[in-house]
């Protein structure tokens, strides 16, 4: 499937022109929509049923923290056996789990069965953005459509981070304290079996077989693993910017401008993420993300000193702006990084170190904000990227693509042909630095 498309255009029109995107696109659309309205849900319900922020909080990083770690696995195995085969119990058990966990929480329940809960709840959640990156991957390889794809899937995901916590908010405010989650069960159920019918458009299966390499991680690839680290730091922005923001907005008296400033740091994201899948870019990935990277530690650091709200949110503004070049480089890495047979997980690992990111980061912040003061939970993102910046640049080597004719020879070749490939490629990068 990866050579059903060889244009040599960029662009939203050609990418959707694909054979079959629409296919998936629309009900990937659908069941990725409840993701960013789980968390919120539990907080707003577990809030309005026990009186205590420090117990929803306890409850909705304990789902966040299960998807973070078993995300890889789900990703593993859509690999191994297909999206499908994958989604389909996923999304039955997540529902359950949502179930039971209203049905707790409305009945007061004792705080463990809320976080034992919580446990399968988060683990099971479906990694419908991942598998739809898998699959634009699949139909796209080798195309220069591909960074066009992941600014397309990032200003996609955006776009649920803006519009789900609103939905879920209205819900559980203007119905019931739990209409957010039922909202978000529903959603997942019809979304989730819809895409998973989508037979046709999923990547090929890559069963094992006799004679076969051993089946090859996605976390064996040293650049995943770089990848992984720039992500947690991309992760520690959002968490702490959502912390941060109401900390600083509450201190002034104006709590209600909160909504205002978060939403131009994600506008500032989205309106990026469009234009990057718009340029053609003439640079190679790998410095792009470097210098992506540098620019985003770079708009982080005026944050804790900043107390004017109008400067607030255009420093606010820059910061968005920064984070969708990265991102979607990273994402777009993967395709040449990573063998067809473990993107899936890939991309799910990449995922949840966001989510993880994102949950210590909001930790983090917030007792920062207690502690010294609302600005300095500000700090948090400050350091993430730093951090992260630094692995990058000491680990930048890891990131360089393989060549496709030369990754395609490599296993019979062996050991040797895989030593000097890597050489000459990194021999080519270094003439275009």
């Amino acid at each position: 499937m990866a050579s059903a498309v060889k244009d040599s255009r960029s662009g939203y029109g050609s990418l959707l022109r694909t054979p079959g995107a629409w296919t998936f696109l629309l009900p990937g659309f659908l069941a990725r929509q409840p993701f960013a309205m789980l968390t919120i849900g539990i907080v707003l319900l577990v809030q309005s049923t026990t009186g205590s922020y420090g117990t929803a909080g306890a409850v909705s990083a304990t789902t966040g923290v299960a998807m973070a770690l078993f995300a890889p696995q789900s990703g593993k195995l859509a690999d191994r056996f297909g999206q499908r085969a994958v989604l389909i119990p996923g999304v039955l058990v997540h529902v359950a789990g949502v179930a039971a966990l209203i049905t707790l929480a409305l009945a007061h329940a004792p705080l463990w069965t809320l976080i034992a809960v919580a446990v399968p709840t988060g683990a099971s959640t479906p990694q419908v953005g991942p598998m739809v990156r898998a699959r634009w991957a699949s139909r796209l390889g080798g195309s220069p459509l591909m960074p066009t794809a992941a600014a397309f899937e990032s200003v996609t995901d955006e776009f649920t981070f803006v519009v789900g916590p609103v939905l879920a908010t209205a819900l559980c405010t203007g119905i019931h304290p739990a209409a957010g989650l039922v909202a978000e069960a529903a959603l997942t159920l019809a979304g989730g079996l819809l895409f998973a019918s989508q037979r046709r458009s999923q990547p090929p299966v890559h069963r094992a077989q006799a004679g076969d390499l051993p089946r090859v991680s996605a976390l064996s690839v040293p650049g995943v693993r770089v990848l992984i680290v720039a992500f947690l730091g991309i992760g520690t922005v959002f968490g702490g910017m959502q912390v941060s923001l109401t900390a600083f907005t509450q201190h002034i008296g104006q709590p209600g401008i909160n909504g205002v400033l978060y939403g131009i740091f994600a506008g500032g994201n989205m309106l990026a993420g469009v234009a990057c899948g718009a340029i053609t870019w003439k640079i190679g990935p790998r410095r792009r993300l470097l210098v992506a990277y540098g620019l985003l530690a770079l708009a982080t650091t005026p944050l804790w000193a900043v107390t004017a709200v109008p400067l607030l949110g255009a420093v606010g503004l820059v910061v968005g702006l920064c984070i969708a070049p990265a991102l979607i480089t990273g994402y777009t890495l993967v395709e040449s990084l990573v063998p067809a047979a473990a993107r899936t997980e890939a991309f799910t690992w990449l995922t949840g170190a966001v989510a993880l990111g994102q949950a210590a980061a909001a930790t983090s912040a917030g007792q920062l904000a207690d502690g010294f003061g609302p600005s300095t939970g500000f700090l948090v993102p400050l350091a993430g990227t730093a951090l992260a910046l630094t692995v990058l640049l000491t680990l930048r080597a890891h990131l360089l693509p393989r060549s496709p004719a030369k990754a395609a020879s490599a296993p019979a070749a062996g050991a040797n042909a895989q030593v000097t490939a890597v050489s000459e490629d990194r021999e080519r990068e270094l003439a275009h630095v």
